[in-house]
């Protein structure tokens, strides 16, 4: 008979299995009801716990000068917040209603913007509604700040004790302020993205690669765990000097504000290499302040004026049309080019009359500059253009600001009738003083640098390389745009002539006592658009552009002044900034020599202190100073005394010396060794000051007693 009694044991299998589908069907129900009707809540609890795929933001690179000194910087900023619901959850809530009030009073000395009770019902505000990122401070805070909010009562707490947390951003920071602002650029705020100027241009090397993290809450803690570390963006060292930059800024600025200009530029650039050293862009807001709001250095195409005269006349000299001798007639300063009269600077003053092609830049005489480029290019205009974009003034710049853009000079174009679809008779002679054109500044600058450099035509250069950690790992060196934009006799000539628009020319404002100056002005009206050169008030472009020092040209600079009515003189506003620019950086290179200082006041004997001969003897001796008189040389003990500056050396005279028991004169003394003389003799010292002894309390001959105190006063 079998053993298993199927009777009595089914029966309870039966239930345990009944029991064991009941369990299995209550655990599927209650997954199902968690997957639909609690999804949203544990959704939100699963959020707390934990966070994949959390960007880490890189440092920001820094912003060079040529020189190494910061111009822009990333620096930590943070903003405050409150986590109320973690508090309670803590059972941290006591606490803070016994701190608050201090909380407060603290906040307030922190911040005094905002008053205590102002902070107690903003954050009580917060606690009613528990809000888990309640901004305590509206604004961001530096690191210190930051540091003192954290050391208040339940903010000096951990986190997920006393809910006090903090989120962390990189602030732009640029320690010279708005030296070349539209140059280096900005980030728009919190967005961390770049806007203009060098910061846009290069934002991706600057901006470095995000990281990636994941967030797991482990025993109460959060545990950040890196899967993809950030890579901190690289330097851009730029070319910008910040003393030439300063510079700059400061003479374009007091020259606007004393003509009541509207818009001032200077650039700065370096013959050899095209190193862009300074530039300014100020312009007048309506609140009356010169601010740098648009990069005008680049942007602007605005008719250059008569600083284009030069390359005119250089493209007439190098294709051998004219030389330096030739002739033309201007009349008595008005002259009817094509049934349209143009006029010379001094036409109410009877004009220039016959003068040479050189004379003819150097008073930049328009009938001149006109009438030599009309009658010889007159019937071929487009050879007259062609040798415009020969020298380089057209070319794009490829300048690395936002906003630039090439100079634009139109080429005239026949139809198949053989009539010029775009061109006038009168285009030509108005296009060859200045108007008809669009040239920015820096393109003008670029010419008359290639003009220094003996016709090599180099880039302009903002960044010179890109550092990492210190070392660099990209290169950006000079770049020759056009090996020659002349011919070298061409270039040669063309140096003299500007030299001479300075010297004997309209360009005197802008030369210097100290060193030549090459350069040519320039006065242009602004057209109104659809108003032309007449429509209201008529507005002007000054300029002046050239290079020194003219016999061996190290920098090249453009003055652009915008401003509304008469009196408008490239020279004589814009020369005088010129001169100051080149004054101030030549100076700033200047290099002395100590035997240049020497003349007949000079004083090239040092000055001895009284004190110990003894001492003073061998220092001068040893400095190849004669010594003569009394000097104790050969005495153990000290001789104290004067010494005086004579034709024949340095003269040594000792004083009287008192007793052990007396006080000396100790008056003319250094410190130490009027201490030493004093002290020897068992007086206490008492100093006051520094310098020499002017002054001593206790007068010499005086005889000394127990516990004298001298008190010395020195200057």
């Amino acid at each position: 008979m079998s053993k298993f009694d199927y009777k009595k044991i089914m029966p309870r299998y039966t239930v345990i299995a009944v029991l064991m589908a009941i369990a299995a069907v209550a655990v599927v129900a209650k997954s199902f009801y968690i997957m639909t009707v609690k999804r949203d809540y544990w959704e939100k609890v699963a959020s707390r716990q934990k966070a994949d795929s959390v960007t880490v933001k890189p440092m920001r690179g820094n912003i060079l000068s040529s020189d190494g000194q910061l111009m822009a910087s990333s620096l930590p900023e943070y903003k405050l917040f409150m986590d109320f619901k973690t508090l309670h959850e803590a059972g941290n809530d006591s606490l803070w209603e016994a701190s608050v009030d201090t909380i407060c009073k603290q906040l307030n000395r922190i911040f005094p913007e905002k008053s205590a009770a102002q902070f107690r019902s903003d954050l009580e505000a917060g606690r009613q509604k528990q809000h888990r990122h309640w901004a305590v401070w509206s604004k961001r805070v530096d690191y210190n700040t930051k540091e003192a909010v954290m050391k208040l009562p339940v903010f000096n707490l951990k986190s997920i004790r006393g809910g006090f947390h903090v989120e962390e951003f990189n602030a732009r920071r640029r320690p010279f302020g708005s030296l070349a602002g539209r140059t280096v650029g900005d980030l728009y705020g919190a967005k961390d993205t770049a806007r203009f100027g060098l910061e846009l241009s290069y934002d991706s090397v600057l901006r470095g690669t995000e990281g990636i993290t994941h967030r797991r809450k482990v025993m109460n803690h959060y545990l950040s765990i890196v899967d993809t570390p950030p890579v901190d963006g690289a330097d851009i060292v730029t070319t910008l000097d910040v003393n030439i930059q300063d510079l700059a800024e400061r003479c374009i600025l007091d020259e606007l504000k004393a003509i009541n200009g509207n818009v001032g530029v200077v650039i700065v650039m370096e013959v050899a290499t095209g190193d862009i050293k300074a530039i300014v862009n100020m312009e007048k807001c309506p609140d009356g302040v010169y601010r740098e709001r648009k990069n005008h250095a680049v942007s602007d195409l605005l008719e250059p004026g008569s600083v284009f005269k030069t390359a005119s006349i250089l493209v007439a000299l190098d294709d051998g049309v004219v030389d330096t001798t030739y002739m033309v007639a201007t009349g008595g300063g008005v002259w009817n080019m094509h049934g349209r009269n143009m006029k010379d600077h001094n036409w109410t003053r009877g004009g220039y009359g016959t003068i040479s092609l050189p004379r003819s830049l150097e008073v930049s005489s328009n009938i001149g500059v006109s009438r030599i480029i009309d009658d010889h290019y007159g019937k071929n205009p487009e050879k007259f253009v062609e040798g415009i974009y020969r020298t380089g003034l057209a070319d794009d710049l490829q300048i690395p600001l936002f906003g630039s853009t090439p100079a634009r000079i139109r080429m005239p174009r026949k139809a198949a009738n053989g009539q010029y679809e775009n061109w006038s008779k009168t285009a030509l002679p108005w296009m060859s003083i200045g108007y008809e054109t669009q040239v920015p500044p820096i393109s003008t600058l670029t010419f008359y640098n290639a003009i220094a450099n003996n016709g090599k035509m180099m880039r302009p250069r903002f960044v010179k390389e890109v550092q990492k950690d210190g070392v660099t790992i990209a290169e950006y060196p000079p770049f020759v745009m056009r090996n020659r934009i002349a011919k070298e006799s061409t270039i040669k000539t063309m140096q003299t002539i500007l030299t001479h628009v300075v010297s004997q020319g309209l360009g005197k404002k802008a030369g210097s006592k100290s060193f030549a100056v090459a350069g040519k002005t320039g006065t242009a009206q602004i057209s109104q658009g659809a108003g032309g050169y007449k429509s209201g008030v008529t507005n002007y472009l000054l300029s002046f552009c050239g290079f020194f020092p003219a016999d061996n040209p190290r920098y090249s600079c453009i003055v652009c002044i915008q401003k509304a009515g008469l009196p408008a003189s490239g020279g004589g506003m814009c020369g005088p900034v010129f001169r100051n620019v080149a004054e101030g950086i030549m100076a700033q290179n200047l290099k002395l020599l100590v035997s240049d200082a020497r003349d007949s006041s000079s004083i090239l004997l040092p000055d001895v202190k009284y004190g110990n001969l003894t001492a003073a003897n061998i220092v001068l001796s040893r400095l190849g100073f004669k010594t003569q008189g009394n000097s104790g040389s050969h005495q153990e003990t000290p001789v104290w005394g004067y010494v005086s500056r004579e034709k024949t050396g340095m003269n040594m005279k000792q004083d009287k010396i008192y007793g052990k028991q007396y006080v000396p004169t100790v008056l003319g003394m250094g410190a130490r060794d009027a201490v030493y003389m004093l002290e020897g003799r068992g007086v206490k010292v008492k100093l006051s000051g520094r310098g020499k002894v002017v002054e001593q309390s206790l007068p010499a001959g005086h005889k000394i007693a127990k516990g004298d105190v001298c008190i010395l006063r020195l200057n």
